[in-house]
């Protein structure tokens, strides 16, 4: 007897034999509970990568957008101001006004623009051109969101597989020690709960974030929506102007 309980002392580690720190707990865990909690501090790693850069890109457009606008908006000439940009848009903002420029100038070369008939299928193509120019746009800065949300709504369920195996352990170490001590469950408990916490790590700040950077997303897209009809009206007016 006082040798099956030694077994089951080394089978499952005792109290005091067993490292209940946070690296203790990954190496004493299963291989297949050790895959589970590689997988969810690999996700974490990789969601938090996207979150700072999203948040930092977001950050960054909105005030070249600002920069933009307050040129545009200056009274200043668009060809001048289409010149100074160049054919290299920085932003999704400048990308929309030189997509819109160079759809003008081509009609313009083309002496597009003199028939009623014919303003208004330049301005279904400059309203076309700026659609395609946001979605495409807003397609880029969405990327990897589909990853924060496959991490938000899966890890929970992947450390809940790490729990579930953990206590299995457990339970097959009582079965097999006909023993139920602290010493020969506490290993394979602490293993699941550990593979439980890091499943919420790496799903909670996914979510929140990805609620958080969709809302911006959305606002950042009715901002680009708002100064694409902004211009298509102006370009209205130059054309009425020029009949």
């Amino acid at each position: 007897m006082d040798q099956t309980v030694i077994q089951a002392a080394e089978l499952a580690g005792s109290v005091d034999a067993a490292n209940f720190s946070v690296w203790g707990l990954f190496v004493q865990a299963t291989w297949i509970v050790k895959i589970v909690m590689i997988i969810l501090l690999m996700a974490s790693v990789w969601s938090w990568a996207i979150i700072f850069e999203k948040v930092w890109n977001l950050r960054r457009l909105q005030r070249s957008a600002t920069v933009f606008e307050d040129e545009f908006w200056s009274g200043g000439s668009l060809d001048a101001l289409y010149e100074k940009i160049g054919r290299q848009a920085e932003n999704p903002m400048t990308a929309i006004f030189t997509a819109a420029m160079r759809e003008w100038r081509r009609s313009s070369s083309r002496g597009l623009q003199r028939s009623e008939s014919s303003h208004a299928s330049l301005q279904q193509r400059i309203e076309r051109v700026m659609q395609v120019t946001l979605d495409r746009e807003m397609v880029r800065l969405e990327r990897y969101m589909t990853f924060l949300a496959s991490v938000g709504s899966t890890a929970p369920f992947v450390g809940l597989f790490g729990t579930v195996y953990g206590i299995m352990n457990s339970f097959q170490s009582i079965a097999m020690t006909k023993q139920t001590s602290l010493a020969v469950v506490a290993p394979g408990i602490a293993e699941a709960l550990f593979a439980t916490a890091l499943g919420l790590v790496a799903a909670i700040p996914a979510v929140i974030a990805y609620n958080k950077i969709s809302t911006d997303l959305g606002r950042y897209a009715s901002r680009l929506e708002a100064f694409a009809a902004e211009f298509t009206a102006i370009m209205s007016r130059q054309l009425e102007e020029a009949e």
